[in-house]
């Protein structure tokens, strides 16, 4: 496709890449019904596989991590696009923590928040680590590591990722 014709149909190539990453979060759920990311233990399960799948796909991975970089600067056109993913994420890891959480003695509300901050940041700053050095990161391992020892904080076991 031409300069111009990406223009034509995007606007730009920010605008572009943005569509580009948000078909990746939409085909990340497709096998789901109603083509939603699961709820609770599923769903910090499924960050798990989102690994993985990520590590077959350098591409859009770096695609990614050079458009979140560039869109912190003031008025980049897929920074709107950015926020927003943040909060969905954050706050779909949140209600997955608060509802793997549902135990006698539930964490307080900044233990989950400094939870849902930790995974968030963990799985970003891999794929910085994994696209500089994809053989010295194993991904997936690294982030069933900090779900589980994040859970097991407050009694809460993750199956395993085969199960």
């Amino acid at each position: 496709m031409t300069r111009a014709g990406v223009l034509h149909h995007f606007g730009s190539k920010e605008q572009l890449l943005t569509q580009v990453l948000e078909y990746r979060d939409q085909a990340d759920v497709v096998e789901f019904e109603g083509h939603r990311a699961p709820t609770g233990i599923r769903l910090l399960l499924h960050l798990v596989y989102t690994a993985a799948d990520n590590q077959l796909r350098p591409g859009i991975v770096q695609s990614y991590a050079v458009l979140c970089a560039e869109a912190v600067t003031e008025d980049h056109p897929a920074q709107a696009w950015f926020r927003n993913r943040y909060e969905v994420v954050r706050g779909m890891v949140r209600d997955a923590l608060r509802e793997a959480a549902a135990a006698e003695v539930p964490p307080t509300d900044s233990e989950i928040e400094a939870a849902t901050l930790a995974i968030t940041a963990v799985m970003d700053g891999l794929q910085i680590q994994w696209l500089l050095q994809p053989g010295s990161v194993d991904m997936p391992a690294t982030v069933e590591f900090v779900i589980r020892n994040i859970l097991s904080q407050w009694g809460i076991h993750l199956p395993s990722p085969e199960a």
